[in-house]
């Protein structure tokens, strides 16, 4: 059985609060009229009382006032006495509400001169209108309390209605664009649909990333097998006396594109993993050797080419980072350096300095247009013949290291980019 709406029970209890505030408003208002009738009662009583006596010090002989609410008795001991009503013997000086005849009075009491004076004012007419005005306020509260209940609903619908379009979309979706496989209970409200559409979102989600840590996992093992054996054969290769220089230059080749394979293999797992270890909090290494090892692997691999290389690099210079992060930022970097170059007086330059690595080249340059949108992933510039892959690499290494990249660049006149170290990664 479906339980009542969230926009049924947010109506429902705007309808008990507006009933509530109806019936304390209407308490309110009785409260105070009542007490007002009384006043009225007792102001009109004393007003009769002292224009009686103020009648009588002219007028021994004024007669007192009786009407059909108002009446007036006299007690002065005398055989007049027996003709007033036993009840008003014995009130004392004052207000009261004495019930006579069947019919409830208000009395008023004073002694004056020897003598007793009881007024009386009948309270029939006003019990009367005042149960007329406990009606209509019985009505009126009534009736706020439908319009409340009419309000309560149309509010209600007003603000549950995000709530319910959420619920359907987020269950209409799963983290990987799957339809959920689960039917609606028809027990839960919108909230508790919503929250369940959550938490089946939430375990999908940790399902996923089970998934890419054994993906991870997996990749790890079965590209570093193949790696470790392409690399073990090439060492027995290398002992072999027969090759000729050529091949030996072809192993080598071999060597190097192995071992930057697992670099980069080594550095994306760490990169998907998300470890500790990538900000290098507890590894450090030598950025000059890492910058002297990635120009000698491009200036092989550019043999033919005339290129001019200057190099100003420290002997020395250890950054607080892993050294497979620091070859993939490093690599990426010095490669687009060596293929953009140019093919004729290319030049390029390297410098290490304290708080930054500056290479500049001296080739066609790249378009202002291309300069906003190098970083991102498997965007290609205008002359580029890349994947678009390693910059966004690189920037998301530095991202994580508190690096920063700038390229300085302009169509025609080369390019020079700038990796900016963060102060306190420089070790030495």
């Amino acid at each position: 059985m479906r339980r009542r709406s969230f926009r049924f029970r947010v109506a429902l209890h705007f309808a008990g609060f507006g009933a509530l505030l109806s019936l304390l408003l209407c308490v309110g208002v009785y409260v105070f009229a009542h007490d007002l009738g009384q006043r009225l009662m007792d102001e009109t009583l004393q007003a009769e009382m002292q224009d009686y006596l103020a009648r009588l010090e002219r007028n021994p002989k004024a007669p007192l006032p009786f009407t059909l609410t108002l009446g007036g008795y006299v007690l002065d001991g005398g055989d007049g006495d027996a003709a007033v009503p036993p009840v008003l013997h014995t009130l004392a000086s004052g207000k009261h509400d004495i019930i006579m005849d069947g019919l409830l009075y208000r009395a008023m009491a004073s002694e004056r001169h020897g003598k007793r004076y009881v007024f009386l004012f009948n309270e029939s007419l006003q019990q009367q209108r005042e149960q007329t005005f406990v009606l209509f306020l019985a009505v009126g509260a009534l009736v706020m309390t439908l319009l409340a209940a009419l309000g309560g609903f149309w509010l209600a619908r007003r603000v549950v209605a995000p709530v319910t379009a959420l619920a359907a979309r987020v269950g209409a979706a799963s983290p990987l664009g799957e339809v959920a496989s689960e039917s609606a209970d028809s027990s839960l409200d919108e909230v508790e649909e919503l929250a369940l559409v959550f938490d089946r979102t939430l375990a999908g989600i940790q399902s996923c990333m089970a998934r890419e840590r054994d993906f991870t996992s997996n990749v790890s093992h079965e590209l570093r097998t193949p790696l470790a054996i392409i690399r073990g054969a090439v060492e027995v290769l290398e002992e072999d006396a027969a090759l000729n220089p050529g091949q030996r230059q072809r192993l080598a080749r071999i060597e190097r594109a192995s071992r930057d394979m697992a670099d980069l293999t080594g550095a994306l797992l760490h990169l998907a993993r998300k470890e500790s270890t990538l900000t290098g909090e507890n590894e450090s290494c030598d950025v000059a050797d890492v910058v002297r090892e990635s120009i000698e692997k491009y200036r092989a691999l550019n043999r033919d080419r005339p290129l001019d290389i200057t190099m100003d690099i420290p002997q020395n210079f250890s950054l607080s980072v892993a050294r497979i992060l620091a070859v993939v930022v490093v690599d990426n970097l010095v490669s687009n350096a060596f293929q953009h170059a140019g093919s004729s007086a290319a030049r390029i330059d390297m410098r290490l300095e304290p708080d930054r690595l500056v290479i500049r080249d001296t080739g066609s340059g790249i378009a202002a247009s291309d300069l906003r949108e190098v970083f991102q992933r498997h965007y290609r510039g205008t002359n580029s013949t890349g994947s678009g892959i390693g910059l966004s690499l690189v920037k998301r290494v530095c991202d994580l290291n508190g690096w920063e990249t700038r390229i300085e660049s302009a169509s025609g006149q080369g390019t020079t980019v700038s990796l900016l170290f963060r102060p306190e990664s420089v070790s030495s």
